[in-house]
Order: C-alpha cells, then sequence, then structure tokens
C-alpha cells in the first residue's frame, strides 16, 4: 500500500508539526491580548506611529525613505525593493503605545537595510526559493512516491531552504525588535509605556519562533517519508 501522500491529514504528520501549532496558538493568543491592550493605552508622546516613524528614520539619515498607510490589521512592514515603509490604520494615526511600538519595529528594517545587515541581505536573497520550496515541495515528494525517488530527496532540499529562511528570520526579527525598543527610550519615558512595547514586540517574536518549530517539524517528516521512499527501493 503506497504511504499516504496527503500529509495534512495524516497524524504521524500532525505528531511532527504539534509543538510548533501549539506555539503558534499561544503566541497569537499572546499577540492579541497584548496589542488589544496597548492600543488602548495612549503612549504619552501625543505623536502617532507615522510622526514616530519619520522620527526614527530621519534620525538615522533615512531621510528618503517614505511612509504609507495601508489597510489591513497589523499588515505593517518595509518593503527593501521600494523603500518605503507602509503602516496599518491602526499604528499610522494612533498614539498608543502599541503603534509606537509596531512602528518603531518596522523602522528597525529600513536601518538594517541602510545598514546592508548580514541576515536581512541573505534572507532577501533566499525570499525566491524559499517561496518556491514552501509551495512545490510536497507536490515534489508526492510525486516522487509514485514514480521517481529522486523527485523525493528534490522536494526534501527545496523545503529545507524554506526552513533556512525561517531560522535566518529569527535574528532580523529580534535585532528589528532590539532596535525599536532602544530608539523608544528617547520617545516613550513612561514605565507601562515601556514594559508596554517589550510585552508586544516580545509576543510578535514567538510567532517566529513558532513558524521555525512547525517547519522544522515538516522538514523531519519529509526526511521520514524519504527514508521510507529509499527502504523500498
Amino acid at each position: 500500500m503506497p504511504y499516504m501522500p496527503f500529509m495534512m491529514y495524516n497524524l504521524e504528520y500532525l505528531i511532527y508539526i504539534l509543538p510548533g501549532l501549539i506555539l503558534a496558538m499561544y503566541a497569537q493568543s499572546k499577540i492579541s491580548s497584548n496589542y488589544a491592550k496597548y492600543s488602548r493605552v495612549n503612549s504619552g508622546t501625543g505623536k502617532t506611529g507615522r510622526e514616530v516613524a519619520r522620527e526614527i528614520l530621519d534620525r538615522n539619515g533615512l531621510y528618503t525613505v517614505q511612509i504609507e498607510r495601508i489597510s489591513g490589521n497589523l499588515t505593517d512592514h518595509y518593503d527593501p525593493r521600494s523603500k518605503v515603509l507602509r503602516l496599518s490604520q491602526g499604528v499610522y494615526d494612533s498614539t498608543s503605545v502599541a503603534a509606537l511600538g509596531i512602528a518603531a519595529h518596522e523602522v528597525g528594517h529600513a536601518v538594517q537595510d541602510a545598514e546592508n545587515y548580514g541576515f536581512l541581505k541573505l534572507r532577501n536573497v533566499l525570499v525566491p526559493a524559499a517561496n518556491f520550496g514552501s509551495q512545490f515541495a510536497f507536490i515534489l515528494v508526492a510525486l516522487g512516491i509514485f514514480f521517481q525517488n529522486f523527485l523525493v530527496e528534490l522536494g526534501v532540499a527545496l523545503f529545507a531552504i524554506a526552513v533556512l529562511f525561517q531560522l535566518i528570520t529569527l535574528p532580523v526579527e529580534y535585532d528589528a525588535s532590539n532596535r525599536a525598543k532602544e530608539e523608544l527610550q528617547t520617545i516613550i519615558y513612561s514605565e507601562e509605556g515601556t514594559v508596554g512595547v517589550r510585552k508586544v514586540l516580545s509576543a510578535a517574536a514567538l510567532t517566529y519562533v513558532a513558524s521555525l518549530l512547525t517547519a522544522l517539524g515538516t522538514l523531519l517528516r519529509l526526511l521520514s517519508i524519504a527514508g521510507n521512499s529509499r527502504g523500498r527501493d
């Protein structure tokens, strides 16, 4: 009987990724609760997320980086290709502790880009391969089980790149958060505000750890399938 290729419905596969899924659910609950709480806490600066982002950008000599408002919730990001910082509605116009923390974090990525931060450069290089690997690895493995074993090996190799991408993402995100906390020390003076920024950014960082754990679990499952496939040859 051929090994079931539909791994999303495979109990053994779920066991491999269970730690990551549990951490992901925990991280999401922490993000939701901390963001909801500190979105209601005024930073006391009188400055919006956009204004703080502009201040930090200018402080670091990034005068040409533009800031745009985008739709969605927590869709904030820095685009290194167009050198544009995009802030969601809830961050762009808000003076809350959460908004300033998120805005400063995204500015951290802009500063990394300007400084040619090594891990960010490597992550940007891996983006195409990581996207391809995460999308097509399972298809190649499934085809390889029924046709050619080398397709299984290729699928595993491609997904390994996606795992590497997740691994490199961790120092990139933690560094951006550390930069944000440092920059906000001269903007937010209240203890509650400082604690709030730390909690919001720490909860967000957990999601990247969860993504890495889930990806590692998936890679281990693929390696197990590759081993079984070789054993049948």
